[in-house]
């Protein structure tokens, strides 16, 4: 089998800044890697949209997904031609289990209280809601690992996500056909650590927990993260 192409999807209140470490260590180690944009609108359209960017590439591809992007990976992650998934300081749903149903499961974080939300005009001409962090809030939920003026910037650039999205269930769990791999930071305070855990362990992942890592891990220890996508890789090359 060719080396798979690695596609790199990043979650809410972030953009394909947060994988520019994680970009440049599997290139070095001659691995050919994607980040595209995520459009944030939607648990079905957000996974589509990743659907497409897989079916362009010919070849085999590992999936991986940050926070919200764990989600997309599951139902994208049934193409034909994903091999491996790796999930990243993320949900992990079931199918039919919505980010609401799996967070519920365990003690909430500082993610919702410190949310503010917005609206906006959706593709039918109606208003819907979307939700970014307070950037008062962001450096220590999202960022604590990160140095101060860093952490700043990604407050004012962050990419909202609609609010639906948190409600939406997954139609699919690829997961239970695909080898998983899981990176759980232990400090995280936007998604609970135990939420990480416990997606990680249902889908049969190897798992690596960094303690004291912020949910930004791949930003503040790309070497970390890319050495477990590596794992993936050589695993199904």
């Amino acid at each position: 089998m060719p080396t798979p192409t690695v596609v790199l999807v990043h979650g809410a209140f972030a953009d394909t800044a947060l994988w520019f470490g994680v970009v440049a260590e599997l290139r070095s180690h001659g691995i050919p890697v994607l980040a595209p944009p995520n459009p944030l609108r939607g648990l079905a359209s957000d996974a589509a949209h990743i659907t497409s960017v897989v079916a362009r590439i010919d070849g085999p591809v590992v999936l991986v997904g940050h926070a919200y992007g764990g989600a997309l990976i599951t139902v994208a992650g049934t193409a034909d031609n994903v091999v491996a998934l790796v999930y990243v300081a993320a949900y992990v749903p079931e199918e039919g289990e919505s980010l609401s149903d799996l967070q519920g499961r365990f003690p909430a974080t500082e993610l919702m209280a410190n949310l503010q939300r917005w609206t906006y005009r959706d593709p039918a001409g109606g208003e819907a809601v979307e939700v970014s962090l307070t950037e008062e809030a962001y450096p220590a939920v999202f960022a604590a690992d990160v140095s101060a003026p860093v952490a700043r910037v990604l407050a004012c650039c962050q990419h909202p996500l609609a609010e639906a999205a948190f409600e939406e269930k997954a139609t699919v769990a690829a997961w239970r056909t695909r080898p998983s791999w899981a990176l759980v930071a232990g400090a995280d305070r936007t998604i609970a650590p135990d939420v990480e855990r416990f997606g990680a362990a249902r889908a049969g992942a190897s798992v690596v927990e960094i303690d004291g890592a912020s949910h930004a891990v791949a930003l503040s220890q790309p070497t970390a993260v890319a050495r477990l996508i590596r794992d993936a890789v050589y695993a199904v090359s």
